[in-house]
């Protein structure tokens, strides 16, 4: 879909990533719709605040988005875990599952009736390398990127032949608010480059407008998605330095500003 056709309804729109994003999306030409949890940060943007871990928020969010006739769907909010498992509380993995992947699976669900009533509707997953390159710290984070991952190529297969594609952008480590201190440590610590939001976000656009089903950005991110997925249990040994990296983290490892987009 050309920018200047697109109608973005954008989650997640007040964070680094997503800022980047409605800045690029209008840059380009297309109309953008944000969502968060907090009110806008400006007066002159289509703005829904709504806490879309919720019953009252998804519903909100998919009424505001069938009347404002959005087009283009963009799942970019979540929430962040980095850290050891025995550390991480229930609590915390459940809000986890419930942001990254829950949500986005029930906001998808709730809107799909009236993008597939439209001649041409797209559904961008922003998911991360981390849901197919498991990384010791990311397993919480890593499982609800991997769920994500696998309802997208999923109902990408459901809908093939409609109006509706499905694609998935999968960034690697990004350098924004959202990698706390104890991310950057650990990224220094195993040389695990990042990118600058804009270049996700030049991403993002161009995965609309080229309407193809992945990106995986950043390399060797892209050649290691494609050897785990290959070699799986064969490259466990090839993360050595990231498990003594992660052993000798410290004991605020389970900031909750810390994880990997």
């Amino acid at each position: 879909m050309k920018a200047n056709q697109a109608r973005v309804l954008l989650t997640g729109a007040s964070g680094g990533i997503g800022q980047a994003m409605a800045a690029t999306l209008r840059g380009a030409g297309a109309q953008v719709m944000g969502v968060g949890r907090h009110p806008a940060a400006r007066t002159d943007q289509a703005w829904v605040q709504a806490d879309l871990t919720t019953v009252e928020g998804l519903a909100a969010v998919a009424g505001a988005a069938a009347a404002w006739r959005a087009n283009v769907v963009v799942h970019a909010a979540g929430v962040p875990a980095f850290g050891p498992l025995p550390g991480t509380p229930p609590a915390q993995m459940m809000a986890v599952l419930q942001a990254n992947l829950l949500a986005p699976m029930a906001l998808t669900q709730a809107l799909l009736p009236q993008l597939q009533r439209l001649p041409k509707a797209q559904v961008v997953f922003v998911g991360s390398a981390l849901g197919r390159i498991g990384l010791p710290g990311f397993s919480v984070y890593g499982a609800s990127k991997a769920g994500l991952h696998g309802f997208a190529e999923a109902l990408r297969r459901e809908l093939a032949g409609g109006p509706v594609k499905v694609q998935t952008l999968a960034p690697r480590s990004t350098r924004t608010a959202f990698n706390g201190s104890a991310v950057q440590a650990y990224n220094q610590a195993t040389g695990t480059a990042s990118d600058a939001p804009e270049v996700v976000a030049a991403a993002l656009l161009a995965l609309i407008q080229n309407e193809a089903a992945e990106a995986f950005l950043g390399f060797p991110e892209r050649l290691a998605v494609r050897l785990n997925g290959l070699l799986g249990a064969l490259l466990d040994g090839s993360f050595a330095k990231h498990r003594r990296s992660l052993q000798a983290a410290p004991a605020d490892h389970l900031n909750p500003g810390g994880t990997t987009p």
